[in-house]
C-alpha cells in the first residue's frame, strides 16, 4: 500500500519523547519472551540510557511477511511516528518467497514512509542455507539494492547479526533471541538507530 505522495507527518512537539516505529514480525514481537525483553522494549530503555527521550511503538506481528507488513503500513502509521524501523523479510526466506516480490513490497513500505516525511531504516535480513546458495545470495542482495534505491534511509545489514546462529543467544528453535540475544541485538544495532534518529526534525 504506497500512500500518497505529499503527506507530511506533523512536527514532533518540543519536549516530548521521539516515537520510533518497529515495523517487524516475530523478532520485533517479542516471540517466546516477556514483552519487557523484546527487542523493542530493550532498544527503548538503551535509547534512553544513552541519554535519548525515544518512545519505541511496537508493531510486530508473529509470522508476518513483507505483504503483510505493507498491508499494515497506515494503520501502523495512525500512530504517527517520528521516524520507523523497517525489520521484515525473515519469514519470507522462510517460505521461499521469490525476492523480488519481497523487495517490491519494502521498496513500497520504505515509499510510503518516504511520502509521510518518516526517516526509516531497513534492517536486512539472510535466508537459510537450506534454500540454496542462489535463492541466498539473490535474496541479500535483494535488500543491498533497496539500500541503493532508497539513499535517504539508514541501512543495516543484518538485523540478527552476531546473533544468528550462535545457540547461546537463540532459544531452542534456533530462529528466535533469547534474552541474551536480544542484548546483543541492541548493542549491535543501537548507533544504526543513532544515526536514523539524528533525522528527525527537532531532536
Amino acid at each position: 500500500m504506497c500512500l500518497a505522495a505529499g503527506l507530511a507527518s506533523p512536527v514532533r512537539a518540543q519536549g516530548r519523547p521521539i516515537k520510533l516505529l518497529m515495523l517487524g514480525d516475530s523478532i520485533t514481537a517479542a516471540y517466546g519472551l516477556n514483552r519487557e525483553q523484546g527487542l523493542p522494549a530493550r532498544l527503548e530503555a538503551a535509547l534512553r540510557a544513552a541519554g535519548r527521550p525515544v518512545s519505541v511503538i511496537d508493531a510486530g506481528v508473529s509470522g508476518d511477511t513483507t505483504a503483510g507488513g505493507r498491508s499494515r503500513l497506515e494503520w501502523s502509521l495512525a500512530e504517527q511516528p517520528d521516524a520507523a524501523i523497517v525489520a521484515l523479510g525473515g519469514n519470507d526466506g522462510l517460505r521461499g518467497i521469490d525476492p523480488r516480490d519481497s523487495k517490491a513490497n519494502l521498496g513500497a513500505i520504505l515509499d510510503g514512509l518516504k511520502a509521510r516525511n518518516v526517516p526509516a531504516l531497513l534492517a536486512g535480513m539472510l535466508a537459510p542455507p537450506n534454500l540454496g546458495a542462489d535463492y541466498g545470495r539473490e535474496f541479500a542482495e535483494a535488500f543491498v539494492q533497496l539500500a541503493r534505491e532508497h539513499p535517504e534511509a539508514v541501512f543495516y545489514p543484518f538485523l540478527l547479526d552476531g546473533v544468528a546462529g550462535e545457540p547461546e543467544l537463540n532459544q531452542p528453535d534456533r530462529i528466535h533471541p533469547n534474552p541474551r540475544g536480544v542484548e546483543e541485538m541492541v548493542r549491535r544495532m543501537l548507533p544504526a538507530v543513532q544515526q536514523l534518529l539524528s533525522k528527525v526534525q527537532g531532536s
